[in-house]
């Protein structure tokens, strides 16, 4: 089944209240509720003095009513006395500031006090329930970087010299590795170094970005401290935690080799005409973070949330539409922040399942024939989706890219993840986004937007690649630096110059607000960034129109061995994007999901034992036709009979088994 629920928080509300809302979750076709997240204060008020007494009776009403749990470690947000009486484990700024208690997550990564405690609780909560019949999975932390991604104080420092030794071995390796003859900086000791707090200027960029790493790491040990726990206490059942969507602080794709399922938290802003298309991206790499399997959508609103400057609530529909979206791309659970409606607190306005005016309400109407429909289509879990283009994201380029001292300080990866992938998308394209170090060879398209950051052993990869017969399409200022930001020497791109066949004699950014024309078999302009490109065997696509760069190449195309490299050296318009993306990915064979696809109108497939299903989202605001390429039947209305047209009102979903 797809299970369906959401967070729930029964120390929230007296327990009178517990048995309403059982029924009204069965009501609504709850299967599955996370539980525990906030409970630490209630369940250890005093230190070593547990209390589960409580919780035993949520556990309990929960296996009588054939819900699944999945359960917290609690450990996202320490109890008061924890902090009073250490106040070592709060986290600091760059500037030295101490953040204090009073909202979540306010410990310090890398405090062994904390994970001392954390580990202890996890201890306890494991042994308690790990013979449970309502216990399904375990949920360690929550939005793990989400109010506390990086620290700074001076327990992370000596954490960071250990990081370093570990990394380096010898300081030798680490002032190589770092630059630090430029500017007086070489160490001679680990003991010496620092966090990068705030300078005077700008910072080493390799110890900036090796901080990243070391806070990820740190994030990450608290996470792999109470998965040993729960691991060896309950060894057969499946570990996650939730990630925050395309969260640069946190790397997805190296914590998912330590997840059973990946699980992502997306909250849509309502007044976003697109909003989709950032959720769309989401999906793909969480999904594709988890190697394709299905993953959990662990987190969503029902409708308004409460920390935006403006919070619009969901509009009819939408809600449905994009739980709908989620599953499409791969997701076998559709879960909510949270069930009933908080009373108070930080988070009084945000939407819930359940909403302050209770079940006469249009949101409650909403989720309940939600969890009806997922219901009645039970076969889809377990399905998966598969793609003929693959997206490279790394996280480690997205730290050094974003830095200071480059030729622009507006250089936006996220940004330019959402431009590369957002004419696949409008395609139909199926697509996935995956690491640098993933196996490609299956794939008929890769994209490469901006990697800045790139190994020799990536680019050996890559290389490879087109030889073998693939299709590479790179976007400016990739291949400029090694694994330690510095920089390839030979000419820019240096380890792909052989296959993209040109080099990059300079960077050449545009002002703010300037744009060029490019012409040539490509039309359109270019903004923020253009490169002065010599060509050695690429032929020119397009070229710069005005400018400096006048008639010199804007996009190129090289034949290199048995496969293709295509580069663009500026950044494109939408329109001259979408016609680059679409001749690549035409030329490559990568086809869209079905023909004939309407603007607006999203197309995913997944298959599996389950069958194989076409599931059609409609996010305009116009009702729409779609032909379909074969007849079938959409199981969302449960009609006798295949069609070959499906009529989508705006907002509208179809399932079609195939």
């Amino acid at each position: 089944m797809i299970h369906f629920g959401g967070d729930y928080n029964p120390e929230q509300w007296p327990e009178d209240v517990w048995d309403e809302d059982i029924r009204l979750m069965k009501e609504a076709g709850v299967t599955m509720v996370t539980a525990g997240i906030f409970s630490w204060a209630k369940v250890e008020p005093r230190p070593g003095a547990y209390d589960f007494g409580w919780f035993d009776k949520v556990m309990d009403r929960m296996g009588e009513a054939g819900i699944r749990v999945c359960l917290a470690t609690m450990t996202a947000s320490p109890p008061p006395w924890l902090s009073a009486r250490h106040p070592e484990i709060l986290p600091e700024t760059r500037s030295g500031e101490r953040q204090w208690p009073g909202s979540r997550q306010h410990y310090c990564a890398s405090s062994p006090v904390y994970r001392e405690h954390a580990v202890r609780l996890v201890e306890q909560l494991a042994l308690r329930y790990a013979v449970h019949p309502a216990l399904d999975m375990w949920h360690i932390g929550n939005e793990y970087g989400c109010s506390n991604p990086v620290c700074y104080c001076d327990v992370s420092a000596a954490d960071f010299r250990r990081w370093l030794r570990e990394r380096y071995g010898t300081v030798d390796a680490l002032n190589d590795a770092w630059s630090t003859a430029f500017w007086s900086q070489g160490y001679g000791s680990f003991d010496e170094v620092m966090p990068p707090r705030s300078t005077p200027t700008h910072p080493n960029s390799a110890q900036v970005l090796d901080y990243h790493r070391f806070s990820d790491d740190a994030l990450l040990q608290c996470y792999l401290a109470e998965k040993e726990v729960l691991r060896r206490i309950t060894p057969g059942l499946p570990i996650t935690t939730n990630h925050l969507p395309v969260h640069k602080p946190v790397d997805p794709y190296r914590w998912a080799r330590h997840e059973d399922v990946t699980a992502l938290d997306f909250y849509q802003e309502p007044y976003d005409a697109d909003a989709h298309l950032p959720a769309a991206l989401a999906f793909d790499v969480t999904r594709g973070a988890g190697g394709g399997k299905p993953w959990m959508l662990m987190e969503q609103a029902p409708s308004a949330v409460n920390w935006r400057g403006r919070n619009a609530p969901k509009p009819p529909g939408k809600m449905r539409l994009w739980s709908w979206q989620a599953v499409a791309q791969g997701a076998d659970t559709v879960l909510y922040f949270q069930w009933r409606a908080s009373r108070g607190g930080a988070e009084k306005f945000h939407s819930a399942m359940l909403p302050h005016a209770g079940t006469d309400t249009r949101i409650f109407r909403e989720v309940r024939d939600l969890g009806r429909e997922l219901a009645a289509a039970p076969d889809i879990a377990g399905t998966t989706a598969t793609a003929d283009v693959a997206l490279v994201a790394d996280w480690n380029n997205w730290w050094a890219l974003e830095q200071e001292s480059h030729p622009s300080g507006d250089l936006d990866y996220h940004e330019t993840l959402l431009r590369h992938y957002r004419p696949l998308f409008e395609a139909g394209v199926a697509c996935d986004v995956v690491p640098p170090d993933r196996d490609l060879g299956a794939y008929k398209l890769v994209v490469v937007p901006n990697l800045y950051l790139l190994s020799e052993e990536t680019a050996a990869r890559l290389t490879a690649y087109v030889r073998g017969g693939g299709h590479l399409l790179v976007s400016y200022f990739t291949g400029i630096v090694d694994d330690c930001d510095r920089i390839h020497l030979g000419g820019y791109p240096a380890p792909l110059r052989a296959a993209l066949g040109l080099r990059v004699e300079e960077f050449w950014p545009l002002a703010e607000g300037q744009t060029l024309p490019v012409t040539g078999e490509l039309s359109g302009t270019a903004d923020l960034w253009s490169e002065a490109i010599d060509l050695e065997g690429a032929d020119a696509v397009a070229e710069f129109g005005d400018g400096e760069l006048a008639g010199r190449p804007a996009v190129t195309r090289h034949a290199y061995g048995d496969g293709v490299a295509w580069y663009a050296g500026a950044r494109l318009d939408a329109a001259a994007m979408r016609a680059l993306v679409d001749r690549v990915r035409e030329g490559a064979g990568a086809a869209p999901v079905i023909p004939d696809l309407p603007e607006g109108v999203q197309a995913a497939r997944r298959g599996g034992e389950g069958g194989a299903y076409l599931f059609l989202l409609n996010h305009g605001e116009e009702a729409v036709d779609v032909p379909l390429p074969e007849p079938m039947r959409d199981v969302l209305t449960d009609a006798a009979s295949a069609v070959t047209t499906v009529a989508l009102p705006a907002r509208g979903v179809a399932v079609l088994k195939l």
